[in-house]
């Protein structure tokens, strides 16, 4: 049988379960990251993926473009926290009232920001890295 045909018949891990757990675009199986989103020492990102040793920063500076989809990510998350705010308490009169929600909730948001625009950098916004499936399994790879 064609490798071909038996990596097209094994179970692959679906891509939104994988980017929602933050795992490698190339083998969806090793963890980005050290930790939780939110804790002591969360948001520490690994070198490599400590399945399949891929390097997650491409070129040096490269997730420096991540603060531009975490700040796409803020904005709609100001506006929604707006709308909600409205929604909730109807009060279109109080400045006060709309700062402390949309800089709280920013602030509170900003590990889950900071998080989930590197991973969309890396599965969305990089060509460079492409799916392989046939990493896509429990035996641990050698490392190219």
């Amino acid at each position: 049988m064609d490798t071909h045909q038996t990596y097209k018949n094994m179970a692959q891990t679906p891509k939104a379960w994988a980017m929602l757990n933050g795992r490698c675009p190339r083998c969806r199986r090793g963890e980005m990251f050290i930790g939780r989103t939110y804790g002591w020492k969360s948001n520490n990102m690994y070198e490599h993926c400590p399945h399949c040793g891929l390097t997650f920063e491409i070129e040096p500076g490269y997730f420096y473009a991540s603060m531009y989809v975490s700040y796409a990510m803020n904005v709609a998350e100001a506006v929604t926290l707006a709308v909600l705010t409205y929604l909730l308490t109807g009060d279109l009169e109080s400045p006060w009232l709309y700062l402390g929600v949309i800089l709280g909730g920013c602030f509170l948001l900003s590990p889950v920001n900071y998080r989930y625009s590197r991973i969309l950098m890396l599965y969305w916004l990089s060509p460079k890295i492409k799916y392989q499936p046939h990493l896509d399994t429990d035996d641990k790879p050698k490392h190219s």
